[in-house]
């Protein structure tokens, strides 16, 4: 039986982004097989059981300030320098560009996928067979500090937003890409970050925990009213690198109904931080035990990160997560616990984050 999974962070949009003009191939047709697959398009979503999940607009740095980030990650230890800002006029205009893909989905499906803006709309469209997207937002760099913008985001559909990416933002700090290490790694967030926090309450948009510093995590734990969610991180205690979250933040988490989606990407789930897709399943198995351990059944789901890292050839793309599930019922997981995995912890912190 093919279990729905809702999840929580993919880079599609990046695809369509780089290519426009080919964006109706990257989307509409099966790349699997192809010189540049990806891991995501429509026809390998139905194959996998891909029910929805949160679509990131994410604006890359300039190609002169890009890492190459497969070569510093070759061997460890590794520590990659934080990107410089970017400016808000250019990013407004990348991550427009990026909506505008997303909107365009929809209309090229021919029903196939929606955009949601609420848990309900969601839920109807598992229960009608259609994909759920959802407008996320990773790095806050196409909002200026007045947050006129995050209502324009808002109304556009942005119901999820990540205050920053692996770079510094007018709103806070994110973590570099380091191994070892823990989160520590810079100060929290800025005055114009504490703002945000309240006005994504008020509008009652998620706010996402992941790449944000240490420091960062606990003043939205201290400002927020909304359950606490790390869309795309793992356990520290399984692999110590900056990106994962360590057990107090997990507790902190737990505590606060909120949620960890698994990251797929597989320098944050071997324990040796190296992103080598031959990996097998057991660091897989190690993480959501921990995960599961800290958080309880409740309190996890998935964030594959898909189109935006390497990870494991177990996986391989979307079309690969029965395989996921199925390495997760032999491990012991029953059919219940799968579901929450899959998609009911999504919906559920959804909802309470959202309302309705």
């Amino acid at each position: 039986m093919t279990i729905p999974v809702f999840d929580g962070h993919n880079d599609f949009l990046l695809r369509p982004l780089r290519d426009p003009a080919r964006r109706g191939r990257l989307w509409l047709e099966d790349n699997g097989g192809t010189a540049e697959p990806g891991h995501l398009d429509l026809p390998r979503m139905r194959a996998g059981g891909f029910a929805g999940g949160l679509f990131a607009i994410y604006v890359p740095s300039p190609a002169d300030d890009r890492i190459d980030m497969d070569a510093a990650m070759e061997r460890t230890p590794y520590d990659l320098p934080l990107p410089d800002a970017l400016a808000l006029g250019p990013s407004q205009a990348e991550a427009l560009a990026m909506a505008g893909h997303l909107l365009w989905m929809e209309r090229a499906s021919d029903g196939a996928f929606a955009l949601c803006r609420d848990a309900g709309g969601i839920e109807a469209c598992m229960a009608a067979g259609r994909i759920a997207g959802v407008m996320h937002m990773e790095g806050a760099e196409a909002i200026g500090p007045d947050l006129d913008a995050l209502h324009v985001w808002h109304g556009l559909g942005l119901r999820s937003l990540g205050p920053v990416w692996s770079r510094p933002t007018a709103f806070g700090h994110g973590v570099p890409f380091r191994y070892p290490s823990t989160g520590d790694t810079g100060p929290g967030l800025t005055g114009a970050g504490e703002a945000l926090v309240r006005e994504c309450n008020a509008l009652r948009v998620l706010i996402d925990l992941s790449h944000m510093t240490e420091a960062g995590f606990w003043d939205v734990a201290r400002l927020s009213d909304a359950p606490l969610v790390a869309s795309h991180s793992n356990a520290h205690a399984v692999t110590p690198s900056s990106r994962n979250l360590s057990d107090r933040q997990l507790d902190a988490i737990a505590e606060r109904g909120g949620l960890v989606g698994l990251n797929f990407a597989t320098c944050f789930l071997r324990p040796d931080g190296l992103r080598g897709a031959d990996m097998g399943w057991e660091p897989v198995l190690r993480h959501l035990d921990h995960l599961l351990a800290r958080l309880g059944e409740g309190g996890v789901g998935f964030g594959s990160d898909f189109d935006g890292a390497t990870v494991p050839a177990g996986i391989g793309d979307v079309a690969g997560l029965p395989r996921l599930v199925e390495a997760l019922r032999a491990h012991g997981y029953d059919d219940a616990l799968l579901e929450r995995l899959c998609h009911r912890n999504w919906l559920r912190v959804l909802r309470d984050t959202w309302g309705g």
